[in-house]
């Protein structure tokens, strides 16, 4: 979307910090259900777009065009709700929500909540398979220099901060996490490495 797709005037960058802001000129954005329904406001749903200044397609890949621009919309992956005034709230990338235990879990506000945590250098929160809860919150954390920080001081910290089936059940302290040469981190790469992590769990 050139140049942008949302923007947030200067007289609401404090009085609604957070926000990405209302459909630029030419745009139109809604938030949509898994079929595609336009849902009401401050329900979470895919965030898509429609306008003329939109890409065409992705270059050479006439499948992932079709998929994301179905129905003359660009589905953008990410997740989030407007307000009652048509402000944007982005809440986390499709393929990051958590299902745990019959709830959704932006993988996003665990991150935020846990970052709070003195010690904390970066951290990333993505869902693993489970016996019981279908995904288990999972967080890989990784300590500042000269922090002692542990999986205990983690949980610890989880439990004062978010509600219960929101607080990761595995917490695992790394040297460092998987990125890529731009710097994002490598969610599905870290579901790979700790896929089996609740094995023999049913708790």
């Amino acid at each position: 979307m050139a140049p942008l797709a949302t923007q947030l005037g200067p007289s609401e960058q404090l009085s609604h910090a957070g926000s990405a802001g209302r459909a630029a000129l030419n745009v139109e954005t809604r938030i949509v259900d898994d079929e595609d329904r336009q849902v009401p406001a401050g329900t979470v749903g895919e965030i898509v777009h429609r306008s003329p200044h939109a890409t065409l397609g992705y270059h050479r890949n006439d499948e992932k065009t079709a998929e994301a621009f179905r129905g003359g919309w660009f589905h953008s992956g990410d997740l989030g709700y407007v307000d009652e005034d048509g402000r944007l709230y982005v809440v986390d990338r499709k393929k990051d929500m958590i299902k745990t235990g019959g709830e959704n879990v932006a993988s996003r506000e665990v991150e935020e909540a846990l970052y709070r945590l003195d010690g904390v250098a970066e951290v990333a929160v993505f869902g693993v398979d489970h016996p019981r809860w279908v995904e288990a919150v999972t967080a890989v954390v990784v300590p500042k220099d000269g922090s002692e920080l542990t999986a205990g001081d983690v949980l610890a910290h989880a439990r004062d901060v978010l509600a219960p089936y929101k607080r990761p059940k595995y917490v695992v302290v790394a040297d460092a996490l998987p990125k890529n040469p731009s710097g994002k981190i490598l969610k599905r790469q870290l579901r790979e490495e700790h896929a089996r992590i609740a094995d023999g769990d049913d708790g």
